[in-house]
């Protein structure tokens, strides 16, 4: 469960949240008292950061570049061109 130790506080309240909720989208949605599609982008977005952190396990500074491709801070093709740029040198 290392992935859990990657996510941000506000990421694993939001875990903690969604299981004391029984996994309730529309009572968590309540508690924050946001709409239910503002937990559902947030929800996904945690989920890929999830995915993310799985896949990439063999490197950590490539999930966070891909992590700013989900935060929407970075393009797609930039992040892979940075990912492709760093391999070289790590050569």
């Amino acid at each position: 469960m290392d992935w859990f130790l990657l996510l941000t506080p506000d990421e694993q309240e939001f875990i903690h949240q969604l299981v004391l909720k029984s996994g309730s989208l529309k009572k968590l949605a309540s508690f924050y008292q946001v709409s239910y599609p503002t937990v559902r982008l947030r929800l996904d977005r945690l989920i890929e950061k999830i995915k993310l952190i799985e896949n990439n396990k063999s490197s950590n500074f490539e999930a966070r570049i891909m992590q700013l491709v989900v935060d929407k801070k970075l393009s797609f093709d930039l992040a892979k061109e940075i990912i492709e740029l760093y391999k070289e040198t790590d050569r």
